[in-house]
């Protein structure tokens, strides 16, 4: 196990709970711009259509605490979609996140399935799933190990249905300050964060049918709330021994941090790939 996936882990506990509520007062709304970014309701729709009586099958990859499939509930009308119960199969190398995300499933969204185990240990069933995603999921594979964990995305997409990736492009924010962070503070040996661009590149180059749509938006916080931003940077690389006073002294991260700070408000600029897949 890498020293990132390793500290991830450790993030996604009981004892990592704290941090997590703090990193989600910023990050829960990745979560609203990716459900109005897409027609998603649409997308269950036409792929309940073709599967007639029987329930769809859904793939929640690094399912982590179960915000996305709630956002899709809040933000796209998904509950009131013509669609039967969702079997939702649940994917996390955190034992802890799983039972999260289960407790958060909302309808149509209903468990069915549990694995804990890295994307890239995941050996999917034969009958696969119409739909399987990993939303911001991706950040801790390490990077020779990412083209087996995608090799693994394709193979659980059952014939004739979709994978959806969101995952943030060398220019936005979480690519961004890891690599910035990783200047000022990191193991010299320690790798920068996948961008999305690189999963797009290795999809393609496997012969997957990819088509992405950028989004870009803020995560905003007042600029008092320091307590919440420390938390949520902090988690953006899975990280609590540097406080935010000392990323803010210490460059290159300091010049970053100042770019997204005004007397008002901090604005992280994210801009987010979500990459559809199939074939």
């Amino acid at each position: 196990m890498s020293d990132l996936l390793t500290r991830s882990s450790a993030h996604w506990s009981e004892a990592g709970r704290q941090g997590m509520e703090a990193f989600y007062k910023l990050a829960t709304d990745d979560y609203r711009h990716l459900a109005q970014a897409f027609d998603w309701r649409a997308l269950f729709e036409s792929f309940q259509e073709v599967a007639g009586e029987r329930s769809l099958r859904l793939l929640d990859v690094a399912c982590g605490s179960g915000k996305f499939p709630n956002a899709l509930v809040r933000h796209c009308g998904l509950g009131d979609a013509t669609i039967r119960p969702v079997q939702t199969a649940l994917l996390d190398p955190s034992a802890f996140s799983i039972a999260e995300a289960r407790a958060a499933l909302t309808p149509p969204f209903y468990p069915a399935a549990e694995f804990e185990t890295t994307l890239q240990d995941f050996l999917p069933p034969e009958e696969g799933y119409d739909i399987v995603w990993a939303n911001h999921a991706l950040y801790a594979i390490p990077e020779e190990e990412l083209t087996e964990a995608l090799e693994q995305f394709r193979a659980a997409i059952a014939p004739g249905g979709a994978g959806v990736i969101a995952h943030s492009a060398a220019a936005g924010h979480y690519v961004t300050f890891h690599r910035h962070y990783l200047e000022a503070f990191g193991d010299p040996d320690a790798k920068p964060y996948i961008s999305a661009e690189t999963i797009v590149a290795i999809l393609r180059e496997a012969g997957a049918q990819v088509s992405v749509h950028e989004v870009d938006y803020d995560s905003v916080a007042d600029a008092d709330d320091t307590d919440a931003v420390e938390g949520y940077l902090q988690r953006c690389v899975f990280d609590e021994r540097i406080p935010l006073s000392q990323m803010q002294t210490t460059e290159p991260l300091a010049n970053y941090l100042s770019g997204c700070q005004n007397s008002v408000t901090w604005r992280f600029p994210q801009r987010v790939w979500l990459i559809t897949v199939t074939g």
